[in-house]
């Protein structure tokens, strides 16, 4: 509980309720924190070769990336969103994959795919995604490609859960 500090006590009329104050403090409600929002901007041009993650730097942000990942520390709902283009030099018969995944192990499902087929270049996602304080975010190729334009925007709505 919370305390404020009174100008003046006030004092209740014979059978009315007061409020308590004691030494001129008196209880205030809680109000919630406000903490500030956690997010990155991650910009990236560059090649991606197929099973390895595009090795990405924070280019602005209060989430912070470390080799190459990007390291969630509050468990939370994130609006997630992502654009690209890519050259994949694909024939119309062969397709690409992008994945979101966690780092630490590349054998469970991806946390967000998309194939790109043929001549089809572009990835344009907004989404949102619940993460976990201690997950590492990744993206890959399931191809060698050539990133042209890639922006990467990730921001924790409400944190839930967050380590120190």
């Amino acid at each position: 509980m919370t305390f404020k500090r009174c100008q003046s006590e006030q004092h209740a009329a014979p059978g009315r309720s007061a409020e308590i104050v004691v030494n001129g403090i008196q209880p205030e409600a809680e109000q919630p924190r406000s903490d500030k929002v956690l997010w990155t901007y991650i910009r990236y041009t560059g090649e991606s070769i197929k099973g390895v993650a595009m090795n990405f730097s924070a280019e602005l942000g209060s989430i912070h990336t470390q080799n190459g990942s990007i390291m969630i520390t509050c468990d939370g709902p994130y609006l997630v969103s992502l654009k690209a283009k890519l050259s994949p030099d694909l024939d119309d018969n062969s397709s690409l994959k992008l994945m979101m995944r966690k780092t630490e192990n590349k054998n469970v499902e991806p946390l967000w795919e998309q194939t790109i087929h043929g001549s089809s270049s572009t990835v344009d996602l907004i989404t949102m995604l619940y993460l976990f304080a201690q997950d590492n975010i990744t993206l890959w190729t399931s191809l060698n490609v050539t990133v042209m334009e890639l922006s990467f925007s990730l921001v924790l709505l409400k944190p839930v859960f967050c380590l120190l």
